[in-house]
């Protein structure tokens, strides 16, 4: 049995208790009563998604443990406070650099962003509880192994968690292909949170208005966007670059 699982109602029960991250719950077709209900109700409580499945692939899952008609599936890696993030900066002796996903709800761009966080130097990620991807098996896969290097932050209001970065000396800057200023132009060598907006609707206007400046990514061909992870990766290297230059200077004026 794979290492991920958790079967059976009160190991679930207690998983789901002790804030463990779940991928997603599954329950066998016709399975009832209280405890179940119980279990349903917290992984609600908590936006885990629930499928129904045949009994006999819960059987073959598990390979013969008692599963009680219920298994969870667990994430790959837990999440982190949002200060574990910045602690992990001053501990490198670095200017903190994050990277802050408005409901980027695919996730195979966020692996993909994982990776390039990883590689670009960034301390950490942040995501919002709701309407994103979370630290699941595919996200893993497509991090390749970056998701075992780069801390992840779950925070219940992405509005909030940016003003306490600014509270805590970090600019914010949004990718928005509406920016008045160039990437190119901008001064990004100060400690920074990057915010890429989700593969639908880019930057939500609150979180826009939240951000200390904008900038768009020079684009000369016909098609007039990026995708989430392309985005991110292009304005975390920009940064990368601009640090290893060391011209420091906070904003983006």
């Amino acid at each position: 049995m794979s290492e991920g699982l958790i079967p059976g109602r009160n190991p679930v029960r207690e998983a789901l208790l002790a804030g463990r991250p779940v991928e997603r719950l599954l329950v066998a077709k016709g399975a009832g009563g209280a405890p179940l209900a119980e279990i349903l109700r917290l992984a609600a409580e908590q936006g885990i998604a629930v499928q129904e499945v045949d009994r006999r692939r819960l059987d073959r899952m598990t390979e013969g443990a008692v599963h009680q008609g219920v298994v969870a599936v667990a994430a790959p890696r837990a999440y982190v406070p949002l200060d574990e993030l910045l602690r992990r900066a001053e501990e490198r002796g670095e200017p903190p650099l994050l990277l802050v996903l408005d409901e980027v709800q695919d996730p195979h761009n966020l692996g993909s962003l994982l990776r390039s966080a990883d590689g670009a130097g960034a301390h950490g990620v942040v995501i919002p509880k709701r309407r994103s991807a979370g630290l699941t098996m595919t996200v893993a896969r497509t991090s390749a192994g970056a998701v075992e290097h780069v801390p992840v932050a779950q925070v219940s209001n992405l509005v909030q968690a940016i003003r306490a970065l600014k509270e805590r000396g970090l600019w914010v800057v949004g990718a928005d292909m509406a920016a008045e200023q160039d990437l190119w132009d901008a001064d990004l060598t100060g400690p920074m949170a990057v915010v890429i907006g989700g593969e639908d609707k880019g930057l939500g206007r609150l979180v826009r208005e939240s951000c200390d400046f904008l900038v768009r990514i020079p684009m000369r061909g016909r098609v007039n966007s990026l995708n989430a992870g392309v985005a991110g990766a292009l304005v975390l290297f920009e940064i990368a670059r601009q640090r290893r230059g060391g011209k420091p200077r906070p904003g983006g004026g």
